[in-house]
């Protein structure tokens, strides 16, 4: 269907659309919040419940050549240091970039 463009338009009519967007895109969020609320409070993971099991992890220490960068706290090997602040700890590559 053709449609003239040029044609004055009737303010009310697009008045009454607009609103008529604004109340259904409300609407729409609303049920989408609650829709979001209901799943989640029904999901459950399989197996989540680890209260009864104990975790047990094997930690090692660290080596000697390894240090603890003193901007990201992460243990690196020696050949990740890019320098030593004048203080003497050690900076990684990464946070040195």
């Amino acid at each position: 269907m053709a449609q003239d463009y040029d044609t004055p338009r009737d303010k009310d009519e697009d008045e009454e659309s607009l609103q008529e967007l604004g109340k259904s895109g409300q609407d729409t969020g609303a049920d989408l919040d609650d829709d979001e609320n209901a799943i989640a409070e029904d999901y459950e993971l399989p197996g989540a419940d680890l209260s009864n099991e104990d975790s047990s992890v094997t930690v090692i220490p660290m080596q000697g050549d390894e240090f603890i960068c003193s901007n990201c706290f992460l243990v690196k090997h020696r050949s990740q240091l890019a320098y030593t602040t004048p203080d003497g700890k050690p900076v990684c590559k990464e946070c040195a970039a």
